[in-house]
């Protein structure tokens, strides 16, 4: 008899163990203020640990999505917290479609950051970024393969400059177009005409009267070219050789103005 109760005893123990075990496992939800047992507790995939319950992060989830302007990410609702919720934790409490949407919005911010055009080519019209800091021009699309200018979004203008795009009327400007690229000819900004140059100085003096860079067909400034793609070397020397005969030219004009020293 006395082992009957000593062991009721020491299973009536083990059960309030377990009861405040379980108390234990308990946390109140900083939302809902609600008691919740730890099963219930949002893990933010290890970003952070503020106690909130499932249903209500995913209600926190919902109101944000329907915002208009929304950056992509979800901040933690937690206070001064700068953590974003994991959208892999959040996928299990969400719907499908609202996940789907965030992911969109995900998307989006990304591309936000990019300069980005569609293919002009109309049985293409995929979305293209430029990913890279320089200014994109000439650019291929990768599904159709066909080339067009990033900067007027209109298929690629070979030969004309992007001022001189809204010019073409046919074919045959175009053909024309693929011709003066092909060769690596410039054409003259005043009068249109097309130029070669086989070598020497990018300096390129047109029939009209007006001179102009071969290399981007801008007008051109004494000295080396001002969009900074005039670099060959006979350029290079012939400018030197002009400053040195100028300071030949000075420092014989100060000797004759200096008086005679007599001894």
């Amino acid at each position: 008899m006395g082992n009957v109760l000593q062991k009721t005893q020491e299973t009536e123990v083990e059960v309030q163990q377990a009861q405040q075990s379980e108390e234990s496992l308990e946390f109140t939800c900083e939302i809902c203020v609600e008691p919740m047992h730890s099963n219930r507790k949002f893990k933010n995939s290890g970003l952070c640990c503020h106690p909130f319950c499932l249903d209500c992060i995913a209600k926190y989830i919902e109101v944000k999505l329907e915002g208009i302007a929304i950056s992509g990410s979800i901040e933690c609702p937690g206070v001064r917290c700068k953590h974003p919720l994991d959208p892999i934790s959040c996928r299990p409490i969400i719907s499908k479609q609202l996940f789907v949407k965030w992911c969109d919005h995900l998307c989006d911010s990304v591309i936000l950051r990019f300069e980005r055009c569609y293919c002009p080519y109309q049985d293409c019209s995929v979305l293209i970024l430029n990913e890279c800091k320089e200014k994109a021009k000439k650019i291929k699309c990768f599904n159709c393969k066909k080339d067009f200018c990033f900067h007027c979004k209109i298929p690629w203008h070979a030969g004309y400059r992007c001022t001189e795009s809204g010019r073409l009327r046919d074919r045959n400007d175009v053909l024309v177009g693929e011709l003066i690229e092909e060769k690596r000819w410039t054409r003259c900004y005043n009068c249109g005409h097309s130029v070669e140059r086989v070598s020497g100085c990018r300096d390129i003096n047109c029939k009209c009267g007006v001179r102009f860079c071969h290399q981007c067909g801008g007008r051109y400034h004494l000295g080396p070219c001002k969009h900074k793609c005039c670099g060959d070397a006979l350029c290079i020397l012939f400018i030197l050789a002009i400053l040195a005969v100028f300071c030949f030219f000075l420092y014989h004009q100060i000797a004759s103005l200096s008086p005679p020293r007599h001894i």
